[in-house]
């Protein structure tokens, strides 16, 4: 059970990462369907300057920048010249599908040393040290970020701001805020948290750069922020869980469980398709969380 639990919480990184920024970017009332290209553009921009300089942390920084510059791009395009958000999101995924497949052909077959991991003396030697403390720095530093952006979004006056664009963009303008502008953060914000995401596949979760090796994981990124109803800790808690059907691929067959290991395979994307069709069923829950102003363009009134 040891290397389980260590397992979930290594996969449940990638998820906080992305999906958090996602959950951000969204309640400004940006939809951003980009976040697997936005992962795999990290991924390939971590994996290179590592590669090339050593240094884990120039790798880390360049897979948020790598990101953001992508969600710079898509808030070009969707904000500022109004086009549909759902199409430019999802052009932009085929947009770093194959732009990351292009710059890392070079990179095919090469691999990194695994991000150091946190060593306390005595404290690694017990199975809670192991499993809560014994991993790389990016692990503590999603579930940081996504602690710090649940405070921000619950009770900073910036976060109002980020909330009341999403809910009204038009009241909002009349308050005087800056709805472009403060979407244009939140979108960037999101690009540079599905880079770091990225950054961790290809740094520490498997330090090596494959082709479209994030495996989906941007699209659950994307249901995980439905499933937590916009909700900043339920989607830690839902990250979790979804690290955890992951890993049952890995180790139901080694528990002996009579499960054909195909099925452990989708096992992932059936819970994200029935944890949707439960939560739409709710319709309440999901007027009430939902931005009101979600994937509609804004032109500010003269």
């Amino acid at each position: 059970m040891e290397p389980f639990l260590i397992s979930m919480m290594i996969a449940a990184t990638p998820f906080l990462f992305a999906g958090m920024g996602e959950l951000v970017a969204e309640r400004s009332g940006v939809l951003n369907l980009g976040v697997e290209g936005m992962m795999l553009m990290g991924a390939v921009a971590a994996f290179a300057v590592s590669y090339s300089t050593g240094s884990g942390i120039l790798a880390i920084a360049a897979g948020a920048l790598a990101g953001a510059g992508m969600a710079l791009i898509f808030a070009v395009i969707a904000l500022s010249l109004m086009a549909n958000q759902a199409a430019t999101g999802l052009a932009l995924t085929v947009f770093g599908i194959g732009a990351s497949g292009l710059i890392g052909q070079g990179f095919v077959g090469e691999a990194l040393p695994p991000l150091p991991k946190l060593d306390l003396p005595g404290v690694n030697e017990t199975a809670l040290g192991r499993i809560v403390l014994g991993h790389d720095a990016m692990v503590y530093l999603a579930l940081a970020l996504a602690v710090l952006t649940a405070w921000f979004l619950a009770r900073t006056r910036a976060g109002l701001a980020l909330r009341a664009v999403g809910d009204n963009h038009h009241s909002g303008h009349a308050l005087g805020l800056s709805v472009i502008g403060i979407r244009y953060l939140a979108t960037m914000f999101g690009g540079a948290m599905a880079g770091l995401g990225g950054a961790y596949l290809s740094l520490a979760y498997t330090p090596l750069w494959g082709e479209n090796m994030t495996a989906g994981r941007g699209w659950i990124a994307l249901a995980l922020v439905v499933f937590a109803t916009w909700r900043p800790v339920r989607l830690i808690a839902g990250a979790y869980l979804f690290a955890l059907v992951t890993q049952l691929q890995f180790y139901g067959q080694d528990w002996g469980l009579p499960i054909a290991s195909q099925f452990f395979a989708m096992a992932p994307y059936v819970v994200t398709v029935v944890a949707l069709v439960i939560i739409s069923r709710d319709i309440s829950l999901t007027k009430a969380n939902a931005p009101a102003c979600i994937g509609q363009a804004f032109r500010a009134e003269r």
